[in-house]
C-alpha cells in the first residue's frame, strides 16, 4: 500500500483517522499523536456516549423513534482539547467526567445502531475535524471522514482489550471487576461489527496495526512515522 499517493498540500493540516474495536486504546494513542503534531483530538465515541447520557438523564426511550427524533433536537455538542485531554460539552455544559460509566457506555453502543443518531453525529463530527484533527472512533476512515490523509486501524486481542478497559474504569474509580469489563467488550464487539448502519470495519486504504504486544507510545510513534511519509 503507498499511502504517499495522498498527499496535503503544503500548510494544510492532515486529517489523521484512527479506528478501532472497543478498548484498543484509542484515545490515548489519538491524545498523543496530536500532542506530538500540534493537532486537536476529537474523541467520536465520547459524542455518542454524550448522547446516552442524554437520553438516560432525560429517560428517553431510544427504542421510540419520535421521542428520539425529539430528544435529538434538543442535543448540542461540542469538544475541546485542553492540556492533553479531549472535553466533551452537552448543551454547553462540560460531562467529560461522566462518560466513562458502565451505563453509558452500554447505552451508547446501543444508540449507535441507530441510523437517525448516527446521521445526526455526522455533522458534528466533520465540524470538529475541520482544520485538521485526530479523529477516533469506528467508522471514521470508512463513513466520516473517507477522505482522510492517514488511517489505521488499531485491533488487540479481547483479553488485553478488556485488560485495558479494566484498567482504565479502575483508575477513574469505577468498581468493576476483570469479567465485567471482558463481558462488555465482547458484547460491544457483537453489536458494532453487526449493525446495519456503518458497522466497524476496516478501510480498506488504512493502515493495520495489532497493538496486543505495544504500548500507547510505540503506537503512537508507528502512526507518527506514516504522517510523516505523506506530510511536506
Amino acid at each position: 500500500m503507498d499511502l504517499r499517493r495522498k498527499q496535503v498540500n503544503k500548510g494544510e493540516e492532515p486529517i489523521i483517522a484512527i479506528d478501532g474495536p472497543s478498548g484498543v486504546g484509542k484515545t490515548t494513542v489519538a491524545r498523543l499523536v496530536a500532542d506530538r503534531l500540534g493537532l486537536k483530538a476529537v474523541s467520536t465515541g465520547a459524542l455518542y456516549r454524550a448522547v446516552a447520557l442524554y437520553l438516560i438523564q432525560t429517560g428517553v426511550n431510544p427504542n421510540n423513534p419520535l421521542a428520539l427524533r425529539v430528544a435529538l433536537q434538543n442535543v448540542e455538542l461540542d469538544q475541546k482539547y485542553e492540556d492533553g485531554r479531549i472535553r466533551t460539552f452537552l448543551n454547553g455544559e462540560d460531562v467529560t467526567d461522566h462518560l466513562d460509566t458502565v451505563e453509558v457506555s452500554d447505552m451508547a453502543s446501543r444508540v449507535a445502531a441507530i441510523p437517525e443518531v448516527r446521521e445526526f453525529l455526522l455533522d458534528v463530527q466533520r465540524r470538529l475535524a475541520e482544520g485538521g484533527a485526530v479523529v477516533e472512533g469506528r467508522d471514521i476512515g470508512t463513513v466520516v471522514l473517507p477522505e482522510a490523509q492517514v488511517k489505521v486501524f488499531l485491533d488487540a486481542s479481547t483479553g488485553e482489550r478488556a485488560r485495558r478497559r479494566y484498567e482504565q474504569l479502575r483508575a477513574e474509580g469505577i468498581n468493576i471487576s476483570y469479567e465485567e469489563a471482558l463481558k462488555d467488550v465482547k458484547e460491544r464487539d457483537i453489536r458494532d461489527s453487526s449493525r446495519e448502519v456503518a458497522p466497524l470495519q476496516r478501510a480498506r486504504d488504512a493502515v493495520y496495526i495489532d497493538t496486543t504486544h505495544m504500548s500507547a507510545e510505540e503506537v503512537a510513534n508507528r502512526i507518527l512515522k506514516l504522517v510523516r511519509e505523506i506530510v511536506p
